[in-house]
């Protein structure tokens, strides 16, 4: 099928612009925005994803003001369209890995408004995302990772957000991923995080001095992955991280965090020590449908018919536990919290803010210091 992409001249396989490399249900191409305020009473996050073997675009839009997450999940047959509008969800490139405009037109749904998103620095490319289990290929992805400023106007319930110049970052990331459209067939024995346990910390930050992104991931005794970069911001320097330690203070009963201590050593020998402080009430990834975060209980990528719009309100001022309308509740493990941050560079101190993924999951991994502040349940999946 023929799109407007077709008649550029970067077409890179002997196809046209409707497909793809592989025939996966599980590919994925998607964009992902969070904006916060200086206190941490608001945060925002806008996600778009096409899964061309699905025929399914979809995305989610969730305003945090205060204790509330409000929620609005949109999804689309692709059709071969390649227009990034869904329901009143729109995201469109301005100069592309520069800015962006996202609108959400009114409706008998919450939020709506209008976002201009520009970037501060180049986006970076992380390590590439690659794991094979028994044999099957089930991750074969990249991304990269921009930090931005978000100016607009958002209206949420009875309440008018305007914004100007807040602090935002961004990702792109496409490929084959667990979790997507399908469910993972099952090829053979896992070992359960309960006996070997797993931590993911993925932090965007930025302050006077310097800008990046950081990600680790550590699974058992298995070699962890780690990925990326820390931009100076007068010199343009860029370094390149080689590890990543994390010690953190959990919530006492959680596997949520107050505050973390992110110790990186870069390739040449420098070191950061990024001090990570819990701003306002953590967002629930399941608000934006990840996670199974979708009523239907399938998560992203999954076809749910030509048209479909779901909108709710969760009370999210405990730290781990999601409240429903109807007053019942669940423990979330996929959040994402606004930080403040102190960076100490060899010395050289500055502040700033971040967006901070941190997961913990089954046994408490060996990756993880855990400070005497708290230690969640070990049992835990969340």
């Amino acid at each position: 099928m023929l799109t407007p992409l077709d008649d550029t001249l970067w077409h890179q396989l002997p196809t046209t612009f409707d497909h793809v490399w592989t025939s996966d249900p599980r590919f994925f191409d998607r964009y992902w925005f969070a904006i916060y305020s200086g206190d941490g009473r608001v945060a925002l996050q806008v996600t778009m994803g096409a899964y061309r073997n699905m025929n399914v675009l979809d995305g989610g839009v969730v305003a945090v003001v205060g204790n509330r997450q409000t929620n609005l999940r949109v999804s689309r047959s692709l059709n071969g369209s390649v227009e990034t509008v869904c329901g009143p969800l729109r995201i469109r490139p301005i100069e592309p890995l520069k800015s962006f405009e996202i609108e959400i037109a009114p409706g008998d749904h919450s939020p709506h408004g209008r976002i201009v998103w520009e970037c501060v620095e180049p986006a970076r490319e992380e390590h590439p995302h690659y794991e094979r289990l028994h044999g099957r290929t089930v991750e074969d992805y990249r991304r990269f990772d921009q930090i931005g400023v978000a100016s607009g106007e958002l209206v949420v319930g009875s309440e008018r957000i305007g914004f100007d110049r807040w602090w935002s970052c961004r990702d792109h990331s496409w490929g084959v991923r667990r979790g997507m459209g399908v469910p993972e067939p099952v090829t053979g024995p896992r070992t359960p995080l309960t006996e070997k346990g797993h931590v993911m910390s993925f932090l965007f930050f930025s302050t006077d001095t310097m800008s990046g992104h950081l990600l680790f991931s550590g699974r058992g005794d298995d070699p962890p992955y780690t990925t990326g970069t820390v931009t100076e911001r007068d010199t343009e320097a860029v370094h390149h991280a080689q590890s990543i330690a994390l010690a953190v203070a959990l919530h006492e009963g959680t596997r949520r965090f107050r505050s973390a201590t992110a110790t990186v050593t870069f390739t040449g020998g420098r070191v950061l020590r990024l001090s990570l402080d819990a701003r306002g009430s953590a967002i629930a990834m399941q608000g934006l449908g990840y996670s199974g975060g979708w009523q239907d209980g399938k998560g992203l990528g999954a076809w749910r018919g030509e048209k479909v719009l779901e909108t709710d309100v969760w009370d999210v001022s405990h730290p781990s536990r999601i409240v429903y309308p109807d007053g019942t509740h669940k423990e979330h493990w996929h959040r994402i919290q606004p930080v403040g941050v102190r960076a100490d560079f060899s010395g050289a101190v500055s502040h700033g803010t971040g967006s901070m993924t941190l997961t913990i999951a089954g046994r408490l991994p060996e990756h993880l210091q855990l400070t005497a502040a708290g230690v969640g349940h070990a049992g835990s999946g969340s």
